[in-house]
């Protein structure tokens, strides 16, 4: 697997990625109209041109993305998605260790998940990330923010 910065031509695979990754949370919180689920081509292009995003190439075949933008010294990070079927093999920590590295101006990197989202939780965690504060959506959903201070945790 290689890591390397997506370019513009690649948004119309990260988006279909994006949808296969997220229906697993769609589903999850009984809700089809998550934003990954609809955000455009168009969107995801501007995303890649104005942030830094991340692609995890298996051969020519992307296998998981990660976006990430600078404001001041934090890093907010987002939609870190992995194809389902390469789910549990390292993509995600390879994805978020390489921007952590790809950053070294922050002094922070913050980022949010479905508080129903135990395997996501799992891996923010494992990678040195803590709760910050929850913030209840609706009835179905609460957002668990949680940041990572690289200068505190041993595995950046």
């Amino acid at each position: 697997m290689v890591i390397e910065r997506a370019v513009a031509a690649d948004a119309g695979e990260i988006l279909t990625l994006q949808r296969a990754a997220y229906v697993s949370e769609a589903q999850l919180y009984g809700d089809p109209f998550v934003p990954p689920l609809v955000e455009s081509l168009e969107q995801i292009r501007k995303v890649v041109e104005d942030a830094v995003v991340l692609k995890a190439l298996d051969g020519a075949r992307i296998v998981g993305a990660v976006r990430g933008r600078v404001s001041g010294t934090t890093c907010r990070v987002g939609r870190l998605v992995v194809a389902p079927d390469r789910q549990g093999q390292g993509v995600g920590t390879a994805l978020l260790t390489a921007l952590h590295e790809q950053l070294p101006e922050a002094t922070a990197f913050d980022l949010f998940t479905g508080h129903l989202s135990g395997g996501n939780l799992r891996l923010y965690r494992r990678l040195g990330y803590r709760e910050t504060r929850r913030e209840r959506m609706d009835d179905h959903l609460t957002l668990v923010h949680l940041r990572m201070n690289p200068a505190e945790s041993p595995t950046v």
